[in-house]
């Protein structure tokens, strides 16, 4: 059984009340009140634009710094410098296909999937509108984890990048980046990967992972509405061209990424994101701070995320007319608690709006992930049934959703 003190994390979360069960995490998570706490200060305290050399934006730009050396702990880089940050996931990776494509030539070639978020297919495949040639890396039937052998035929010369995502925000099946960045790598290629449905479950490493590129959405970990892309400095500053103002010159890493600027008080607020790992740890007798408290932090989610996921896939697993779209095993080195699933003859759509009368909050649909389901061909227009659970849910919880699953399928018999 799991350590994790569940009574001391749900109350760092001050949205969590008992009336109202939080399944829908992989679309945004309920936000720590450490990261409320900075939010706050910034308002009161530095509120003012950056640049200046009075007191207030100096404190503004120390505190902007701050946040973004958070990220930088976050994703295990080397410098802050290597963090781009922005709103969204989709917003930098598109913010990052315009800066590549200004050191490419019509006929170079990008690699996107089937089987991913369309934030990290969409904004390549528009650069077909720039000569880009590209590919796509097609799931073989029947798998729900790529792998290198169905990647390799598509590499080539000319191959520039390729695009993929480190968790399933569908199969929640966690992918083997290392072995497909080393592949690509080999090739003289880039990876870009779509962190956002693993952040916040694992503790991302993109040393130990040899990714180019790596984006997560902040918001969907614990943290604002707030994004964060890393990239090794070298290839921001050397391959990556300036999409901010002219003056902005090509060295100027990364702010030559960020037009318009960040927003400052989400910046400040990534703070928090740290400070509540760092709590957790504490409260779990760990005494760390920085990088080694975000990764005790995060083995001990994942022991427990690992019960999370298997009340619910047994239950799921025990019915004939349930289909688990990924994998069915718990196995915390092969998934995250991101569970699919479709009900032979019932609307996925009618199932998770019966759920919600119950006040359990959980989805239907593809998730953004539309070729993904697409390509599954489920027979559901409204495609699958998503519980997204996090490591403030309660397997009280799991069972409060079961009982509603129960109590479809006597209503249905």
């Amino acid at each position: 059984m799991s350590q994790l003190d569940l009574n001391y994390v749900r109350r760092q979360f001050p949205a969590l009340t008992d009336d109202v069960v939080f399944l829908d995490n992989a679309g945004g998570s309920q936000v720590a009140k450490p990261v409320i706490d900075r939010i706050n200060d910034f308002m009161l305290s530095a509120n003012v634009q950056l640049g200046a050399t009075y007191g207030a934006s100096v404190s503004a730009a120390r505190k902007v710094a701050e946040g973004r050396a958070a990220l930088a702990r976050l994703l295990n880089a080397d410098r802050a410098e290597e963090v781009v940050m922005g709103a969204t996931a989709t917003q930098l990776f598109g913010q990052l296909a315009q800066a590549l494509v200004q050191h490419w030539e019509p006929g170079d070639e990008i690699i996107v999937s089937n089987f991913d978020h369309e934030a990290n297919i969409g904004p390549w495949r528009l650069l077909e509108q720039r000569g880009i040639v590209v590919k796509t890396w097609e799931l073989p039937e029947g798998e729900h984890k790529p792998g290198p052998d169905s990647l390799a035929p598509l590499l080539g010369p000319r191959t520039r990048l390729v695009a993929m995502t480190h968790c399933s925000n569908i199969f929640g099946s966690i992918n083997d980046v290392r072995a497909i960045a080393d592949l690509v790598h080999d090739h003289g290629a880039m990876v870009c990967v779509d962190g956002v449905a693993f952040a916040p479950h694992r503790a991302i490493d993109v040393k130990a992972l040899d990714a180019d590129f790596y984006g997560f959405s902040v918001y969907k970990t614990y943290g604002p509405h707030h994004a964060a892309l890393y990239g090794k400095f070298d290839l921001l500053r050397h391959k990556a061209g300036n999409i901010n103002h002219y003056f902005y010159g090509e060295d100027r890493v990364p702010n030559k990424l960020e037009p318009g600027n960040p927003n400052y008080e989400l910046a400040h607020s990534c703070v928090g994101v740290i400070e509540y790992l760092e709590g957790l740890a504490a409260a779990h007798g760990i005494n760390a701070k920085g990088r080694a408290a975000v990764e005790a932090a995060f083995d001990m989610i994942a022991d427990y995320e690992a019960e999370l996921s298997e009340r619910l896939l047994a239950y799921l697993r025990s019915r004939e007319d349930v289909t688990i779209v990924g994998d069915p095993s718990s196995d915390r080195d092969a998934r995250v608690p991101t569970i699919s699933f479709v009900i032979a003859g019932q609307s996925s759509r009618e199932t998770v709006e019966s759920v919600d009368t119950s006040g359990i909050g959980i989805r239907f649909g593809d998730f953004h992930s539309k070729r993904l389901v697409q390509a599954l061909d489920l027979g559901d227009p409204d495609g699958v049934i998503r519980v997204s659970a996090v490591h403030y849910n309660s397997i009280e919880e799991m069972d409060r959703l079961i009982e509603q699953f129960e109590s479809l399928r006597e209503k249905a018999a």
